[in-house]
């Protein structure tokens, strides 16, 4: 029976999986960072509209840079961002995966590298893989935070070509400050130049301000964001950057014909329309992340400093068998292969409450 290995396929993908969270029917599913809560009916019924209207024209292509888009996209960055930025600025793809994919296509690519700050976004080195750029894993302090010396050493000893930084990171849920990001773009820039790109896909969720700002007077710098978190809308896969205008013409470089469908765009547009609605949602998913740091240190799990709609929590012997015995109580969590630690999603008040039973149980059985 033919398998991978079997065909000719690249080395470097040989005896690896391709990225993906166990996707079980149970009662209790907070294993992959969704938006809980169902789109509003508003908005519901304001997408038919839109993609109705986009229907009659699907006959002829969408338009191609999604201009309109775009400028919406801009507009929620300058009002929500705290820097204004125009379409000129953005780009938008098929989930901010597209969006990475297209900036190690532009700037990475064989015989070129990128360095992250494992524990981090694994999609970071797979997508790096995918493009044939070398990956280059760069280190965190025991917090799990960026030590701003130890990964300027690491910058200029092996000099790559994109930098990753992720403000919250997943999967621990720490954020990056500002001075940090600095830093590492001047190392970047002396060892280069490099592209330093700042993945603020949970930023919304955050304690602290977008590091969009940033990119002002920095031309390599990018911001890339998703409205698969705060939005609500993972299905509708739409990521978008803010960047340098050149570095919006660049990835156009790369990127294939008419890549963002009509109802895509139309989608998107629609939902960027109730954007206070959706925010007011992930005011209630803060409160509610908050209150799962609070409840898993009274029980007496370590927990991560998070500002992510995730919290990571632990310390296991067997990180593996502590997920096992949380699924087994009808709530799946994630384990992002960190020695010790597991990851939980926050949900709705009710599904918080029966992990929170869960690893309450867990807690006992462990101190029996």
């Amino acid at each position: 029976m033919t398998g991978i290995d079997d065909l000719p396929v690249r080395e470097e993908l040989r005896g690896k999986s391709p990225y993906g969270a166990p996707q079980l029917d149970v009662p209790v599913q907070l294993n992959t960072n969704e938006n809980p809560y169902p789109l509003p009916e508003p908005l519901v019924a304001r997408i038919a509209e839109r993609v109705a209207e986009a229907a009659r024209g699907l006959n002829r292509y969408p338009d191609r840079d999604a201009v309109e888009l775009r400028t919406e996209l801009a507009r929620y960055l300058t009002r929500t961002g705290g820097h204004p930025v125009t379409a000129e600025n953005v780009w938008a793809a098929n989930g901010s995966n597209e969006v990475l994919q297209q900036l190690l296509q532009t700037f990475g690519g064989p015989g070129r590298t990128a360095i992250g700050f494992e524990p981090s976004y694994s999609m970071h080195a797979l997508i790096a893989r995918g493009t044939g750029t070398g990956w280059i894993s760069g280190p965190r302090d025991d917090d799990f935070r960026v030590d701003v010396e130890s990964a300027c050493k690491a910058i200029a000893e092996h000099r790559p070509d994109v930098v990753f930084v992720t403000s919250p990171n997943n999967p621990t849920g720490t954020a990056v400050e500002a001075d940090t990001v600095l830093a590492l773009y001047e190392a970047a820039q002396a060892a280069g130049p490099s592209m330093v790109v700042v993945d603020e896909a949970y930023v919304e969720f955050s304690h602290r301000d977008s590091l969009l700002p940033l990119i002002e007077g920095r031309p390599n710098l990018v911001v890339s964001r998703t409205m698969s978190k705060a939005f609500g809308a993972a299905g509708l896969r739409l990521g978008y950057l803010a960047a340098h205008p050149a570095v919006v013409d660049a990835v156009q470089l790369v990127r294939l014909p008419y890549h963002l469908s009509a109802v895509t765009q139309a989608t998107a547009l629609a939902a960027l329309e109730h954007t206070d609605t959706l925010l007011g949602y992930v005011e209630q998913l803060k409160a509610e992340r908050d209150r799962l740091v609070a409840e898993l240190r009274a029980i007496g799990y370590e927990v991560t400093e998070s500002d992510a709609n995730f919290v990571q929590f632990g310390k296991f012997p067997d990180t593996h068998a502590a997920w096992r015995a949380i699924l087994d109580r009808g709530v799946l969590v994630r384990d992002n292969g960190v020695p010790g630690w597991l990851r939980v999603t926050a949900g709705t008040p009710e599904e918080n409450d029966a992990f929170l039973d869960a690893v309450r149980e867990l807690m006992k059985e462990q101190e029996r």
